[in-house]
């Protein structure tokens, strides 16, 4: 037997700073384990090694990738059992509902020695400035990119048949959903499909809809309303009673790039730059936002424009993903230094604990 394995994100480095949609990525859970400690106590190694390990027994498993480590991840979940291990340190600090019933801390400050680290104080405090400072310059650059992005937006705006737009929606919604409804009340979960990481854009829109059977991909330009119709289908769905898992732009979080209904198997999400896909099944459909919503011959009378507020907008990303570039090879050096303090070993017997409880758990 082969779970479902899905990759996403909890929180981002956004526009608007760090982002947190753990509250809803969390929401529901029955038992979550808390891990506190400093960078390179093991962590993400920790819940990777679980995760795997339920994996290998055919669980159903979700990982929580980290924006700012592509190789490190903030959580696992087993949805199925409403269990999950979260990395609760800043910027991601999670508060909890019910602490010792439902959330537990666990503190990998256990297996460090203390003296050892005192005697890097000091570069521990720089290191730990320098990397605020420069993610304070990455959200700052992500700001003014979406400044750019807005003035390209405007353009198409200007351009827009908004009655045009809403009978696409209103067709999308008739398509999708006819006349059913369900007798129960929706779930909504909100995440990010991508990040905005150290090595650039990164998303899962291939692995998370991969066991869906109809997907839409809609084209379109900045501004061409696709996150708007992606806010009333999902607002359908919820009055409808269907769950629905709503999936936010990892770049301007106020923005959404997908939706998944998986009680009817559909996925619509926005396939432009930078997830930009293209179909690949026989049951994959292209929704052209430009070509039914905007003005024809836009893109060739405004080419100046657009050439130019592109260009910004694209010259401010790269600036804030070589901040966060920077600021990963900073905490590596702190990492190291974390590294070189902790005794492995502990944490390993905390890893165990902790899996020893949640088999015994999944198993009730």
């Amino acid at each position: 037997m082969t779970g479902k394995i899905r990759h996403y994100y909890a929180g981002g480095n956004t526009a608007k700073g760090f982002y947190s949609l753990y509250d809803s990525v969390l929401a529901g859970l029955e038992r979550v384990y808390i891990l506190k400690g400093g960078p390179g106590t093991g962590k993400s190694s920790l819940m990777k090694t679980i995760g795997k390990r339920f994996e290998e027994i055919g669980l159903n498993v979700d990982y929580l990738h980290c924006a700012s480590d592509n190789q490190s991840i903030d959580g696992v979940l087993l949805p199925e059992f409403g269990v999950g291990i979260v990395d609760g340190t800043a910027p991601h600090i999670i508060e909890p509902k019910a602490p010792g019933v439902i959330e537990e801390y666990v503190n990998l400050g256990v297996a460090w020695d203390r003296n050892e680290l005192t005697g890097h104080k000091e570069e521990i405090l720089a290191l730990n400035d320098h990397i605020a400072s420069l993610f304070q310059k990455a959200y700052h650059t992500f700001a003014s990119s979406l400044s750019a992005h807005d003035d390209i937006e405007d353009i198409y705006i200007a351009n827009m048949d908004f009655e045009k737009a809403n009978e696409l929606t209103n067709e999308l919604i008739s398509l999708f959903f006819e006349e059913d409804s369900l007798p129960k009340s929706s779930t909504v979960k909100h995440r990010f499909l991508g990040a905005a990481t150290p090595d650039g854009a990164v998303d899962y829109i291939q692995n998370l809809t991969e066991d869906v059977g109809k997907r839409y991909f809609i084209k379109g330009r900045a501004g061409s309303g696709k996150s708007t119709m992606l806010k009333k289908i999902a607002s359908a769905a919820e009055e409808k009673g269907f769950d629905v898992e709503v999936y936010h732009c990892g770049f301007d979080p106020n923005s959404l790039d997908m939706l998944i209904i998986r009680e009817i198997g559909i996925a619509i999400f926005d396939s432009t730059a930078p997830h930009e896909y293209f179909p690949d099944r026989e049951s994959d459909e292209i929704i052209d936002m430009y070509e039914r919503c905007i003005t024809e011959g836009t893109d060739e009378k405004y080419a100046g424009d657009i050439e130019r507020t592109t260009k910004a907008y694209k010259d401010k990303m790269n600036e804030a993903i070589s901040y966060l570039k920077e600021a990963k090879k900073l905490r590596e050096q702190l990492e190291s230094i974390y590294i070189g303090a902790m005794d492995f070993a502990k944490v390993n017997m905390i890893r165990e604990e902790i899996f020893q409880e949640i088999s015994e758990f999944i198993k009730k």
